[in-house]
């Protein structure tokens, strides 16, 4: 989770009713430029004396006809669908592309955009299970499978969906203690898309995923959850190594079965721990009697004969005053 302050990012629809493109005005002006010179050719080349009525039926007539088809031309880009009402009810929906409408009887109700869209939302100062205060923040993934139902069925379904998906959040905040919410995070998402979708597939929109990015407890908890997981991490350290010792201990335990029923297996570890300390190169080493006692000392240790070949200091010394009177 992280903490981080976003604009709300509200999927805006085209402010431009007419949802004409430059392409489309170049065509409706070049469409009225050639009736407007069809009419101005008609009254030039006329034979008869020009009348009111001929400048009305010659001018005004092709006029309000290229007036007309230029209100009926249409376009919708790839990823757009028009729905179109006639006379106030459904007829159909159009696009991508060209099309034509009736004037004064078909009517454009709104370009719905098919693309997935993101919309976000929050839950905000609410209460766990636990009676933890927290806010949360997350993100919808949502598109617009049937563009029929969802002009037709809410009025404004962008308003709709994110307001059903916060209602949503907050029944899973509710419905959680704060620990769950934290560690089955994937779980909970699964929850809410599941909620939201049920209520707008009647509006022929799915929900594809939601996304929880934020989530904002107390300073004071987050001090207080620190330190529950710091003792629960020394207690089960404390739990391995006292596991740890019991196991060493059962090992022991077989071991001294083993030497108890066997002395020469006895003598053999005796004699492994007395070389493991002479490959240390220590120049003096402490060796228990009990040892000492079960070990041939003349075979192993050659006590006996070190005794014979140890001479006393008074013994050294004359020795040495005796060489230095020779020399």
């Amino acid at each position: 989770m992280f903490n981080t302050k976003r604009k709300k990012n509200r999927n805006v629809k085209n402010s431009n009713p007419g949802h004409i493109s430059s392409g489309i005005a170049s065509l409706r002006l070049l469409i009225m430029l050639i009736f407007t010179a069809f009419a101005a050719g008609m009254i030039i080349h006329s034979s008869k004396p020009i009348t009111f009525f001929d400048i009305a039926f010659r001018l005004i007539f092709p006029l309000l006809i290229g007036l007309s088809i230029i209100s009926s031309l249409r376009i919708c880009n790839e990823w757009e669908r028009a729905v179109i009402l006639r006379l106030g009810k459904f007829k159909s929906v159009k696009g991508p592309g060209f099309f034509f409408i009736i004037p004064l009887i078909d009517r454009i109700a709104d370009f719905v955009d098919m693309r997935i869209r993101v919309s976000d939302f929050t839950a905000e100062t609410t209460l766990t299970t636990d009676s933890v205060t927290v806010t949360v923040d997350a993100l919808c993934f949502w598109m617009v499978w049937d563009a029929e139902k969802a002009i037709c069925e809410v009025q404004d379904y962008e308003d709709a969906v994110v307001l059903s998906s916060k209602t949503a959040l907050r029944n899973a905040v509710s419905s959680h203690i704060l620990t769950d919410f934290l560690a089955q995070n994937s779980k909970i998402e699964e929850c809410i898309r599941k909620s939201v979708d049920s209520k707008t597939t009647d509006w022929g929109i799915t929900i594809q995923n939601i996304e929880i990015t934020d989530i904002q407890i107390p300073h004071e908890l987050q001090q207080s959850l620190s330190r529950m997981a710091e003792g629960e991490r020394e207690r089960n350290a404390r739990i391995l190594i006292a596991e740890a010792e019991t196991e060493i201990a059962e090992i022991y335990k077989k071991s001294a079965g083993i030497y108890d029923t066997s002395p020469t297996a006895l003598t053999l570890k005796n004699l492994s721990i007395i070389n493991e300390g002479l490959k240390a190169g220590n120049s003096m080493m402490l060796v228990p009697n009990s040892i000492t006692e079960k070990i041939n000392s003349d075979g192993v240790l050659a006590i006996q004969a070190i005794q014979k070949s140890t001479i006393t200091e008074n013994e050294l010394k004359d020795i040495e005053s005796k060489i230095s009177d020779n020399e």
